[in-house]
């Protein structure tokens, strides 16, 4: 039997756990020496496919490829590079299917979110179109837990967890000094049109009092007056205030708040801060003093405070793309499936790569409180089992221990360079 060769690719923003996808996908291809030859890598993502830069993951040790499973980042690097259409960039569809031919490639890989799955469908019907077969197969990846199907998006539990775990001590900091110092703290996480990063922060406020307090979610537009007097009643009755902001929250337009009025490569809008937006409007209106923090990086690439739930289905999504792939299914995406959620448990399910691309999933109504500034029970009960357990990453002298790869080139087989711009 033919031994047929595989790329992995990463895309778009990393998470904590992207890397243990990437693990569940090489350790499981190894595991399967007799039907996958080699498994590359293309080098910052998409754009290493096209460009013919390749990686050769073979060259890297077993105890290597374990330790990306607490590794944060992406290995291999990554990108935002939209392909788009078949239509508008079929040069581009078709040189991929050049690089995979040169290589042998017949499985592809790619871990991202909604851009990344709709790139791979696409993949999979120009393969077919220039009949040359390639099981293209997504592997869900994203902070914002927008993907369709799946029950949750790996990445998502350690980013709830880091702002759960912020928002509780920052919170707690807040407290201690409200009465000479600081009344109002506001933590910016992401969430572009989606508050389920938001919405986590909502975890650390267990009973009355706990923060946060208010939190701002893009599912619903920005009331200031209500908003501002929600501010001085928390303060009247704890002393200070302690506010989750997304990213996405807009004004009564409809507008983003922290629109800078610039896109990035996927076409989406750069959002300037909105933190500072609400810490002003909170001093010039009600005179307060503010502290204000964005998580930013900081709350994707936390692998230290990793969930080991999250952990444990980024590698399962991982293996069960290359075992869905040695099955002979095509275009589709492992996807998570909630079971119960007490004691949680969850399986591996799949999705169409054609239903999955380019389709978000917000909070639902009934996951957000009735005042607008909280989670229900329900969202809890949804969000709490994501957050469970810890998976650490060993240390050496008081810091983390992460791998870095050889990542060695692949020698290049087409005699023509090809120019992404």
């Amino acid at each position: 039997m033919e031994k047929l060769n595989a790329l992995y690719a990463q895309s778009g923003g990393v998470t904590a756990v992207i890397n243990a996808s990437a693990c569940g996908v090489i350790e499981t291809a190894r595991e399967h020496g007799h039907a996958i030859g080699k498994v590359y890598a293309a080098r910052n993502g998409i754009i290493g496919a096209l460009t013919e830069d390749l990686i050769d993951t073979s060259q890297e040790s077993d105890a290597d490829i374990a330790a990306l499973k607490h590794t944060p980042a992406g290995a291999f690097g990554s990108c935002r590079h939209k392909l788009g259409s078949l239509e508008k960039n079929r040069k581009a569809y078709e040189r991929l299917v050049d690089v995979f031919s040169a290589h042998q490639i017949r499985y592809f890989f790619y871990n991202g979110g909604g851009d990344s799955q709709d790139t791979a469908f696409k993949v999979s019907q120009i393969s077919r179109e220039l009949g040359y077969p390639i099981i293209c197969i997504g592997i869900p990846k994203t902070v914002d837990n927008d993907l369709p199907f799946t029950d949750n998006s790996p990445g998502f539990g350690s980013v709830a967890k880091y702002v759960g775990v912020s928002i509780r001590e920052a919170g707690m900091d807040v407290a201690s000094m409200a009465l000479t110092s600081t009344k109002v703290f506001i933590l910016e996480v992401m969430g572009r049109h989606a508050g389920w990063i938001a919405a986590a922060g909502g975890l650390a406020a267990e009973k009355e009092g706990d923060s946060p307090h208010i939190i701002l979610f893009p599912e619903r537009p920005l009331q200031v007056e209500n908003f501002l007097s929600r501010v001085k009643t928390c303060i009247d009755r704890y002393e200070h205030c302690s506010i989750v902001v997304s990213e996405g929250v807009k004004n009564a337009e409809g507008n983003f708040i922290a629109d800078q009025g610039l896109v990035d490569a996927f076409g989406h809008k750069q959002l300037g801060g909105v933190a500072p937006v609400i810490a002003n409007l909170i001093k010039e209106k009600l005179g307060y003093k503010y502290h204000w923090a964005l998580a930013d990086y900081l709350q994707r690439a936390a692998r230290h405070i990793a969930s080991q739930t999250d952990v444990e289905q980024a590698y399962a999504v991982g293996k069960a793309a290359v075992e869905m792939a040695l099955a002979g299914k095509n275009a589709i995406m492992p996807i998570i499936v909630r079971g119960k959620n007490h004691p949680y448990s969850w399986t591996i399910g799949e999705a169409p790569l054609e239903m999955v691309a380019n389709v978000e999933i917000k909070m639902p109504d009934h996951f957000i409180s009735a005042d607008g500034y909280g989670i229900t029970t329900a969202c809890r009960e949804y969000l709490s089992p994501l957050i469970q357990g810890e998976a650490y990453p060993p240390y050496h002298n008081g810091l983390p221990v992460y791998v870095t790869l050889k990542n060695l080139p692949v020698a290049k087989k087409l005699k023509t360079a090809f120019d992404i711009a």
